[in-house]
């Protein structure tokens, strides 16, 4: 709490967390009551004549997050003083378990994917094991790079356990194998890999780990240090519940001479002249903000900083364990109706926040536009051709509102 309001306060700002949080045992692991769930709901400003089981798309921000944003565009824009967005890189990196100087500021998973893929020393012939189920934020980047570069890509379909998942990589590992890019939760099943074995896998091997965190941030009680991969991009807007257009790229010690920077600009170098006497480039800073370039926005940063401790306040186990409770309520829900297909792995471990399913001899736009004019927010899946229907439940939905979704899609199929 303290670390909030000083960081909000040098920005001008003076904003306090809403006094329902500040009641809660912070640090504690013990879950909270429906009420106090229901508390938590009360403090989004989603409309309660709908119901949004779309998080995995967009995640709404509570209402500390938005005043947050709200105040510093209005602090900056009457004051003129923009401030330094740099201050809240050290709340983030701890929020993740890593050091300041790992930490590169994005604007979305997309671009630290992009640093990535086009960083990485990789020549023609060298191969890159991706998944057929990549949202075309990972995808895209990757075959560019192969169309540039003239890169292999080895593609497969996730299996339905991690040991199957971990199986099937160390199988396509050959000589030529230079990087796993796959991503920590499919954005298309929900699918969690076992990142840290396959890390463990990799390390050893000389083999870089490029991870697609897009579903991982916020969702599980993340320590990139303990996950063990080489890189990790992810997003503020989803399960961070943070502000659109706010991202991170985490790059192990280590790695930043591995990793080449394409896109700088003040403050990625040591030092630089350009003058008519004589142009210089004196290096790159020695840390992960060498891949930020260009004017970073300040209210954002801001509003990621609130979204950071919006989760600490209630705390980050809590968290994890109400938004595996939902999804376990979701797929036994979904596992009583006949005429649908599960396409979410079973195993608890390969699973946490989404439940994809599929109705065989149905588009899954008709599905969709059923559930929309019932008030009901999902996502159809497309990648893979997977025809399917993407539920994505957080804290602020309840086991009312997934009972209300699973009785119309009986009626929807029926």
């Amino acid at each position: 709490m303290g670390n909030r309001r000083d960081f909000i306060q040098k920005m001008g700002l003076g904003l306090l967390a809403p006094s329902f949080l500040s009641k809660l045992d912070q640090g504690s692991s013990i879950p909270l009551s429906e009420q106090s769930w229901e508390q938590i709901r009360e403090l989004f400003p989603l409309q309660k004549s709908r119901i949004y089981l779309n998080n995995g798309t967009f995640g709404p921000s509570p209402k500390s997050v938005l005043e947050a944003v709200h105040q510093s565009f209005r602090e900056t824009n009457e004051t003129g003083v923009y401030g330094n967005p740099d201050s809240g890189r050290e709340r983030i990196a701890n929020f993740f378990g890593v050091k300041k100087s790992e930490i590169s500021l994005t604007h979305n998973t997309t671009e630290g994917i992009n640093i990535m893929a086009q960083g990485l020393p990789l020549q023609a012939g060298d191969e890159v094991i991706v998944t057929d189920h990549e949202h075309a934020g990972s995808a895209i980047p990757w075959l560019n790079r192969a169309h540039l570069d003239q890169i292999v890509l080895k593609v497969f379909q996730p299996a339905n356990t991690q040991a199957k998942n971990l199986e099937i990589i160390k199988s396509l590992v050959t000589p030529k194998t230079r990087a796993i890019a796959i991503p920590h939760i499919t954005c298309t099943t929900g699918t969690v890999f076992p990142i840290r074995e396959i890390s463990d896998f990799a390390r050893k091997r000389g083999i870089f780990t490029a991870i697609d965190g897009a579903h991982g941030a916020g969702t599980v009680n993340l320590d990139l240090h303990e996950l063990g991969c080489d890189f990790y991009a992810g997003c503020f807007h989803k399960w961070m519940l943070g502000p659109n257009g706010s991202g991170f790229l985490y790059v192990r010690q280590g790695m930043l001479d591995q990793l080449q920077a394409y896109q700088v600009g003040a403050k990625s170098e040591k030092s630089w002249k350009l003058t008519v006497e004589e142009s210089e480039f004196g290096g790159y800073v020695e840390t992960a903000h060498r891949y930020d370039y260009g004017t970073q926005s300040t209210p954002m940063h801001v509003g990621v900083v609130a979204a950071v401790d919006f989760h600490e306040e209630i705390g980050r186990e809590r968290i994890e364990a109400r938004i595996r409770e939902l999804n376990d309520y979701l797929f036994e829900g979904l596992k009583q109706i006949e005429k649908l297909e599960i396409l979410t792995p079973e195993e608890r471990e390969s699973r946490i926040c989404v439940v994809s399913f599929r109705v065989p001899g149905m588009d899954y736009r008709d599905i969709a536009s059923a559930l929309s004019q019932k008030k009901i927010r999902i996502r159809g899946v497309h990648e893979a051709n997977l025809n399917a229907i993407r539920v994505s439940t957080h804290i602020y939905n309840s086991e009312t509102e997934i009972d209300f979704f699973l009785e119309e899609i009986k009626q929807i199929i029926s």
